[in-house]
Protein backbone atom coordinates (compact mmCIF):
# COMPACT_ATOMS: atom_id res chain seq x y z
CA UNK A 1 0.00 0.00 0.00
CA UNK A 2 1.48 3.06 -0.95
CA UNK A 3 0.89 6.22 0.96
CA UNK A 4 -0.60 7.74 -2.68
CA UNK A 5 -3.28 4.88 -2.67
CA UNK A 6 -6.58 4.84 -0.55
CA UNK A 7 -5.70 3.41 3.48
CA UNK A 8 -7.02 0.14 3.69
CA UNK A 9 -7.82 -0.59 7.53
CA UNK A 10 -8.71 -4.19 7.31
CA UNK A 11 -6.30 -5.64 8.93
CA UNK A 12 -4.06 -2.48 9.44
CA UNK A 13 -2.86 -1.33 12.98
CA UNK A 14 -3.82 1.23 14.73
CA UNK A 15 -2.44 3.74 17.98
CA UNK A 16 -5.12 5.79 19.33
CA UNK A 17 -4.57 8.32 21.77
CA UNK A 18 -7.69 9.99 23.73
CA UNK A 19 -9.60 6.92 23.17
CA UNK A 20 -12.20 6.61 26.52
CA UNK A 21 -14.55 9.25 25.55
CA UNK A 22 -16.01 11.96 22.70
CA UNK A 23 -14.33 12.13 19.02
CA UNK A 24 -11.43 8.94 20.08
CA UNK A 25 -14.40 6.62 21.45
CA UNK A 26 -16.38 7.03 18.90
CA UNK A 27 -12.59 6.59 16.70
CA UNK A 28 -11.81 3.12 18.14
CA UNK A 29 -15.38 1.94 17.09
CA UNK A 30 -15.07 3.20 13.68
CA UNK A 31 -11.83 1.47 13.31
CA UNK A 32 -12.57 -1.73 14.97
CA UNK A 33 -15.90 -1.70 12.20
CA UNK A 34 -13.51 -1.25 9.60
CA UNK A 35 -11.30 -4.35 10.72
CA UNK A 36 -8.90 -2.67 12.17
CA UNK A 37 -6.35 -3.50 14.90
CA UNK A 38 -6.53 -0.98 18.14
CA UNK A 39 -4.09 0.00 20.29
CA UNK A 40 -6.39 2.54 22.22
CA UNK A 41 -4.38 4.84 25.10
CA UNK A 42 -5.99 6.97 27.73
CA UNK A 43 -5.36 7.87 31.32
CA UNK A 44 -8.91 7.22 32.23
CA UNK A 45 -8.13 3.60 33.34
CA UNK A 46 -12.14 2.87 33.63
CA UNK A 47 -13.38 4.74 30.79
CA UNK A 48 -10.72 2.75 28.57
CA UNK A 49 -11.91 -0.49 29.65
CA UNK A 50 -15.48 0.61 28.88
CA UNK A 51 -14.50 1.37 25.65
CA UNK A 52 -12.20 -1.55 24.87
CA UNK A 53 -15.03 -4.05 26.64
CA UNK A 54 -17.69 -3.21 24.03
CA UNK A 55 -15.24 -3.36 21.00
CA UNK A 56 -14.61 -6.51 22.47
CA UNK A 57 -18.15 -7.64 23.02
CA UNK A 58 -18.99 -6.19 19.28
CA UNK A 59 -15.67 -7.88 17.28
CA UNK A 60 -14.53 -10.55 19.67
CA UNK A 61 -12.06 -11.42 16.92
CA UNK A 62 -10.40 -8.04 16.89
CA UNK A 63 -7.00 -7.65 18.73
CA UNK A 64 -7.41 -4.91 21.00
CA UNK A 65 -4.87 -3.51 23.43
CA UNK A 66 -5.33 -0.65 25.86
CA UNK A 67 -2.82 1.48 27.56
CA UNK A 68 -3.24 3.78 30.52
CA UNK A 69 -0.86 6.88 30.18
CA UNK A 70 -1.37 10.12 31.19
CA UNK A 71 -0.13 12.54 28.15
CA UNK A 72 1.41 14.82 30.68
CA UNK A 73 3.83 13.06 32.35
CA UNK A 74 6.32 13.22 28.75
CA UNK A 75 8.73 11.95 30.47
CA UNK A 76 7.08 8.76 30.49
CA UNK A 77 6.23 8.65 27.02
CA UNK A 78 9.26 7.04 25.35
CA UNK A 79 8.70 3.81 27.61
CA UNK A 80 5.29 3.86 26.49
CA UNK A 81 6.07 3.93 23.03
CA UNK A 82 8.89 1.81 23.24
CA UNK A 83 6.11 -1.27 24.98
CA UNK A 84 4.08 -0.40 21.92
CA UNK A 85 6.93 -0.97 19.61
CA UNK A 86 7.76 -4.12 21.04
CA UNK A 87 4.29 -5.88 20.35
CA UNK A 88 3.83 -4.00 17.11
CA UNK A 89 7.25 -3.26 15.13
CA UNK A 90 5.03 -1.98 12.24
CA UNK A 91 2.04 0.62 12.61
CA UNK A 92 -0.37 1.88 9.91
CA UNK A 93 -2.22 4.49 11.76
CA UNK A 94 -1.24 7.07 14.30
CA UNK A 95 -4.04 9.48 15.52
CA UNK A 96 -3.05 11.91 17.95
CA UNK A 97 -6.37 12.57 19.46
CA UNK A 98 -6.13 13.60 23.22
CA UNK A 99 -6.49 16.84 24.39
CA UNK A 100 -7.34 19.43 27.05
CA UNK A 101 -9.32 22.41 27.21
CA UNK A 102 -8.15 25.80 29.26
CA UNK A 103 -9.82 29.23 29.14
CA UNK A 104 -8.84 32.01 30.11
CA UNK A 105 -6.98 35.53 29.02
CA UNK A 106 -2.99 35.16 28.94
CA UNK A 107 -2.79 37.41 32.06
CA UNK A 108 -5.25 34.94 33.76
CA UNK A 109 -3.18 31.72 32.65
CA UNK A 110 -0.11 30.35 35.04
CA UNK A 111 2.69 29.92 32.94
CA UNK A 112 2.58 26.51 35.15
CA UNK A 113 -0.90 26.25 33.65
CA UNK A 114 -0.03 27.07 29.68
CA UNK A 115 2.90 24.38 30.07
CA UNK A 116 0.84 21.95 31.18
CA UNK A 117 -2.01 22.69 28.15
CA UNK A 118 1.07 22.97 26.04
CA UNK A 119 2.41 19.32 27.09
CA UNK A 120 -0.56 17.71 26.47
CA UNK A 121 -1.57 19.02 23.37
CA UNK A 122 1.04 19.73 21.60
CA UNK A 123 4.43 18.07 23.05
CA UNK A 124 2.51 14.91 24.03
CA UNK A 125 2.05 14.16 20.29
CA UNK A 126 5.56 15.29 19.40
CA UNK A 127 7.02 13.13 21.27
CA UNK A 128 4.68 9.91 20.67
CA UNK A 129 5.25 10.66 16.45
CA UNK A 130 9.16 10.80 17.28
CA UNK A 131 8.84 7.43 19.38
CA UNK A 132 6.12 5.41 16.93
CA UNK A 133 7.47 7.08 13.21
CA UNK A 134 10.00 3.85 13.26
CA UNK A 135 7.22 1.44 13.18
CA UNK A 136 5.15 3.74 11.03
CA UNK A 137 8.35 3.92 8.27
CA UNK A 138 8.29 0.06 8.69
CA UNK A 139 4.47 -0.05 7.45
CA UNK A 140 4.10 1.33 3.63
CA UNK A 141 1.33 3.43 3.17
CA UNK A 142 0.98 4.30 7.20
CA UNK A 143 -0.75 7.73 7.81
CA UNK A 144 -0.93 10.49 10.76
CA UNK A 145 -3.77 11.93 12.05
CA UNK A 146 -3.20 14.78 14.38
CA UNK A 147 -6.53 16.45 15.96
CA UNK A 148 -6.25 20.52 15.91
CA UNK A 149 -9.06 22.50 16.44
CA UNK A 150 -11.07 25.29 15.09
CA UNK A 151 -8.95 27.68 17.49
CA UNK A 152 -5.88 26.10 15.45
CA UNK A 153 -7.82 28.27 12.73
CA UNK A 154 -8.69 31.41 14.17
CA UNK A 155 -7.61 32.77 17.69
CA UNK A 156 -10.61 34.03 19.95
CA UNK A 157 -9.89 36.03 22.64
CA UNK A 158 -9.79 34.05 25.87
CA UNK A 159 -8.28 31.30 24.55
CA UNK A 160 -4.86 32.44 23.58
CA UNK A 161 -3.33 28.97 25.51
CA UNK A 162 -5.49 26.42 23.69
CA UNK A 163 -5.16 28.66 20.69
CA UNK A 164 -1.59 28.49 20.75
CA UNK A 165 -1.19 24.57 21.56
CA UNK A 166 -3.45 24.11 18.28
CA UNK A 167 -1.42 26.66 16.03
CA UNK A 168 1.22 24.67 17.16
CA UNK A 169 -0.18 21.58 16.64
CA UNK A 170 -1.29 22.68 13.05
CA UNK A 171 2.21 23.88 12.12
CA UNK A 172 4.08 20.58 13.16
CA UNK A 173 1.39 18.26 11.47
CA UNK A 174 1.99 20.38 7.85
CA UNK A 175 5.74 20.74 8.33
CA UNK A 176 6.18 17.40 8.67
CA UNK A 177 3.70 16.15 5.83
CA UNK A 178 6.16 17.82 3.18
CA UNK A 179 9.55 16.01 4.76
CA UNK A 180 7.23 12.62 4.76
CA UNK A 181 5.72 12.84 1.50
CA UNK A 182 6.09 9.87 -0.20
CA UNK A 183 6.30 7.84 2.73
CA UNK A 184 3.75 8.62 5.49
CA UNK A 185 0.69 10.62 5.08
CA UNK A 186 -0.33 12.92 6.83
CA UNK A 187 -3.80 14.66 7.90
CA UNK A 188 -4.69 17.36 10.44
CA UNK A 189 -7.92 17.63 11.38
CA UNK A 190 -9.34 21.18 12.55
CA UNK A 191 -13.09 20.24 14.19
CA UNK A 192 -15.28 22.80 15.17
CA UNK A 193 -18.45 22.38 17.56
CA UNK A 194 -18.56 18.64 18.10
CA UNK A 195 -20.49 18.04 20.75
CA UNK A 196 -17.82 16.40 23.32
CA UNK A 197 -16.81 16.89 27.45
CA UNK A 198 -14.45 19.58 26.73
CA UNK A 199 -16.31 22.36 27.92
CA UNK A 200 -17.50 19.98 30.65
CA UNK A 201 -13.82 19.13 31.50
CA UNK A 202 -11.61 22.20 30.67
CA UNK A 203 -9.42 23.32 33.12
CA UNK A 204 -10.46 26.78 34.87
CA UNK A 205 -7.21 29.12 35.62
CA UNK A 206 -6.37 30.25 39.03
CA UNK A 207 -7.14 33.43 37.93
CA UNK A 208 -10.74 32.90 36.78
CA UNK A 209 -13.59 33.28 39.34
CA UNK A 210 -15.60 30.13 39.47
CA UNK A 211 -18.90 31.96 38.37
CA UNK A 212 -17.18 33.23 35.16
CA UNK A 213 -15.73 29.54 34.68
CA UNK A 214 -19.23 28.12 35.04
CA UNK A 215 -20.61 30.84 32.61
CA UNK A 216 -17.72 30.46 30.19
CA UNK A 217 -17.96 26.22 30.02
CA UNK A 218 -22.42 26.95 29.60
CA UNK A 219 -21.83 29.36 26.68
CA UNK A 220 -18.98 27.42 25.09
CA UNK A 221 -21.27 24.10 25.61
CA UNK A 222 -24.12 25.69 23.92
CA UNK A 223 -21.78 25.70 20.69
CA UNK A 224 -20.83 22.12 20.62
CA UNK A 225 -23.77 20.59 18.46
CA UNK A 226 -22.14 18.24 15.49
CA UNK A 227 -22.28 14.65 16.69
CA UNK A 228 -19.19 12.99 17.96
CA UNK A 229 -19.84 10.07 15.42
CA UNK A 230 -20.68 11.87 12.77
CA UNK A 231 -16.84 13.53 13.00
CA UNK A 232 -15.33 10.40 13.65
CA UNK A 233 -16.43 9.11 10.08
CA UNK A 234 -15.60 12.35 8.63
CA UNK A 235 -12.09 11.95 10.08
CA UNK A 236 -11.43 8.22 9.04
CA UNK A 237 -12.84 8.97 5.51
CA UNK A 238 -10.52 11.41 5.31
CA UNK A 239 -7.51 9.37 5.93
CA UNK A 240 -9.60 6.89 3.51
CA UNK A 241 -9.17 9.57 0.86
CA UNK A 242 -5.39 10.96 1.98
CA UNK A 243 -6.70 14.55 2.54
CA UNK A 244 -3.89 16.74 3.89
CA UNK A 245 -6.78 18.77 6.03
CA UNK A 246 -10.06 18.03 7.11
CA UNK A 247 -12.38 20.73 8.63
CA UNK A 248 -15.05 19.10 10.72
CA UNK A 249 -18.69 20.57 10.90
CA UNK A 250 -19.96 24.01 9.50
CA UNK A 251 -19.11 25.44 12.84
CA UNK A 252 -15.41 25.04 11.76
CA UNK A 253 -15.79 25.92 8.10
CA UNK A 254 -17.09 29.23 8.27
CA UNK A 255 -14.62 30.86 10.33
CA UNK A 256 -11.92 29.44 8.64
CA UNK A 257 -13.31 31.01 5.15
CA UNK A 258 -13.56 34.51 7.17
CA UNK A 259 -10.30 34.37 8.43
CA UNK A 260 -9.22 33.48 5.49
CA UNK A 261 -11.06 36.52 3.58
CA UNK A 262 -9.73 38.92 6.49
CA UNK A 263 -6.89 37.38 7.75
CA UNK A 264 -6.03 40.45 10.04
CA UNK A 265 -9.05 41.86 11.20
CA UNK A 266 -11.33 38.24 10.82
CA UNK A 267 -12.49 38.94 14.86
CA UNK A 268 -14.77 41.74 14.62
CA UNK A 269 -17.02 39.23 11.79
CA UNK A 270 -16.64 36.38 14.11
CA UNK A 271 -17.11 37.51 17.75
CA UNK A 272 -20.73 37.22 16.79
CA UNK A 273 -20.56 33.52 16.40
CA UNK A 274 -23.49 32.14 17.88
CA UNK A 275 -25.04 34.19 15.40
CA UNK A 276 -23.01 33.10 12.40
CA UNK A 277 -23.15 29.67 13.08
CA UNK A 278 -26.89 29.57 13.64
CA UNK A 279 -26.87 30.16 9.75
CA UNK A 280 -23.32 28.40 8.56
CA UNK A 281 -25.26 25.24 7.19
CA UNK A 282 -27.40 27.80 4.68
CA UNK A 283 -24.27 30.11 4.05
CA UNK A 284 -22.20 26.72 3.15
CA UNK A 285 -24.81 25.55 0.74
CA UNK A 286 -24.15 28.81 -1.46
CA UNK A 287 -20.38 27.62 -1.79
CA UNK A 288 -20.93 24.00 -3.66
CA UNK A 289 -17.54 22.23 -3.15
CA UNK A 290 -16.51 24.69 -0.69
CA UNK A 291 -15.45 21.99 2.49
CA UNK A 292 -14.74 19.68 0.11
CA UNK A 293 -11.42 21.70 -0.91
CA UNK A 294 -10.68 22.83 2.24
Amino acid sequence: MSPSAPFRFAGATAVLTGAASGIGEQLAHGLAARGTHLVLLDRDAAGLETVAGAIRAGHPDLPVRTVVADLAELSALPGVAERIRAEHPRIDLLVNNAGVGLGGTFEQVSAEEFDWLMDINFRAPVVLTRELLPALLAAPGSHLVNLSSLFGLIAPPGQVAYSASKYALRGFSEGLRHELAGRVGVTVVHPGGVRTRIAETARTPAGVSAERARKDREDFAALLSYPAERAATDILGAVERRRNRLLVAPSAVLPDLVARVLPGSYWPVLRHAPRILKHAPRVLRRLPGRRRRA
